[in-house]
């Protein structure tokens, strides 16, 4: 495996020498097969955790339960989530990438089947705290094996294309699963999820080698799970731009989980206008996190945050004021500013990656399970609060405006997007512009 060099520069300025990394070697049909079996690992959890949305009032049917016992199955799975990530990025700095990978996909498949033929509620809460668990490994070890395979530019396009299917698999996941819905029963979408894992769980047997050569595993300084987190912890800038990125993904998420309502209830869309208006939104989000990567080539990613957070909160404002004013306010006064929402969503998660995970190369799973388990721990708790106040324009509009308060102090007090220095790693400059020190 190669391994990276350079001479480390702080100036600013681009540095003299040539970083070489393991992903520079690979053909470009190898490139794009990495990019689909790591973007369908990302994508495994989001739609674990979202997928049978739509099929809440049949569970609830089907077991003559309360929709608030029904709801907690999404809690569950959203903690079962976030426990996972925790366990499998630090297992995959200690014992490779693939094995805890083989390991939490299959978990994930024995869940899913199990949750399918689950008898009773509570079984079926319980089994989905399994499924989230099992459904984590993607995602880390994904995020990780970019960090082994690439640097500089290559690793911001490769976090990038994550992201995108960070951002874009929530928010498509219940559309699919209202269509599986046409054809199937609550369980049938269990089974899908299942086949799904089973296919990934195939196509890392074959196809995804191991990209943390052992050597790697036994660095001096970062060998125990203690010492990865001391240096992700201790790391301000980490620290900052992990809130940075839980909070605005539970901006995404109080948004995913109040539109229908509001959106359907308020304004009477039918189920095909509420999904083309999903995918306006989606192809916004997309077309951003592509974008983010070209324009992290001349500006430093910090100063993509500065940008993108204060027009987050300024969407979230829009939302307050709409709903204060009237009642009903304009349809237009309420889609444009979550457009601009999940829009600015896609340029914050890539150049939260990127920031996060360029200066941690030998805790890469560590610090992806901690972004991870901040995204969907956060979001979990904070987007119902949306229903707690009574779901309005307004008040999903009050939920997103804290998120993005307190992801602009984190970006002011904890990042400090105005200093200048190159991001380096552990064995040198990743060549990334401008970025913070």
């Amino acid at each position: 495996m190669l391994a990276p060099s350079s001479t480390l520069s702080r100036t600013g300025k681009d540095p003299v020498t040539t970083v070489s990394h393991p992903g520079d070697a690979l053909s470009r049909g190898r490139l794009i097969l990495y990019i689909v079996a790591l973007g369908a690992l990302v994508a495994l959890g989001p739609f674990t955790i979202d997928l049978y949305l739509p099929a809440f009032p049949r569970v609830a049917a089907e077991f003559h339960a309360p929709d608030s016992e029904v709801q907690l199955t999404l809690t569950a799975t959203t903690v079962g989530f976030g426990l996972g990530q925790l366990f499998v990025g630090p297992l995959s700095d200690r014992f490779g990438r693939r094995r805890p990978l083989l390991f939490a996909t299959a978990l994930h498949v024995v869940a899913s089947i199990a949750v399918a033929l689950a008898p009773s509620v509570p079984v079926l809460i319980a089994l989905r705290v399994v499924q989230g668990v099992g459904a984590a490994g993607g995602g880390v070890v994904a995020m990780a094996m970019v960090r082994d395979l690439f640097g500089g530019q290559p690793l911001i396009r490769m976090l990038s294309r994550l992201a995108l299917v960070t951002g874009l698999a929530p928010i498509l996941a219940p559309v699919i699963g209202s269509q599986l819905l046409v054809v199937l029963d609550w369980r049938g979408v269990f089974w899908c999820l299942a086949a799904y894992g089973a296919v990934i769980l195939v196509a890392a047997l074959l196809l995804i080698r191991e990209t943390l050569p052992p050597e790697l595993r036994r660095m001096s300084g970062h060998s125990t799970v203690g010492q990865r987190y001391r240096a992700l912890f201790g790391d301000r800038v980490f620290v900052g731009v992990a809130i940075i990125g839980g909070m605005t993904f539970s901006g995404l998420f109080a948004y995913l989980s109040s539109s229908p309502f509001i959106l359907q209830d308020g304004y009477r869309l039918s189920a095909q206008e509420f999904g083309l208006a999903f995918g306006i939104n989606s192809l916004g989000l997309v077309i951003a996190s592509q974008a983010s990567s070209r324009i992290m080539r001349r500006v430093a990613p910090a100063r993509v945050l500065v940008l993108s957070l204060p027009v987050i909160l300024l969407a979230a404002l829009a939302l307050i004021v709409g709903g204060w004013l009237v009642e009903t306010p304009p349809f237009l006064a309420v889609a444009i500013p979550f457009f601009v929402l999940v829009t600015c969503a896609g340029f914050t998660f890539p150049t939260v990656q990127v920031l996060a995970l360029a200066g941690h190369g030998r805790e890469a799973g560590t610090a992806a399970s901690l972004l991870g388990a901040a995204n969907f721990g956060l979001a979990g708790a904070i987007s119902p609060i949306v229903g707690l106040l009574g779901v309005t324009a307004a008040h999903a509009g009050l939920v997103i405006a804290g998120t993005s308060v307190i992801a602009l102090t984190s970006l002011w007090v904890l990042v400090r997007p105005l200093r200048h220095g190159v991001i380096s790693d552990d064995t040198g400059s990743i060549e990334i512009p401008g970025a913070i020190g």
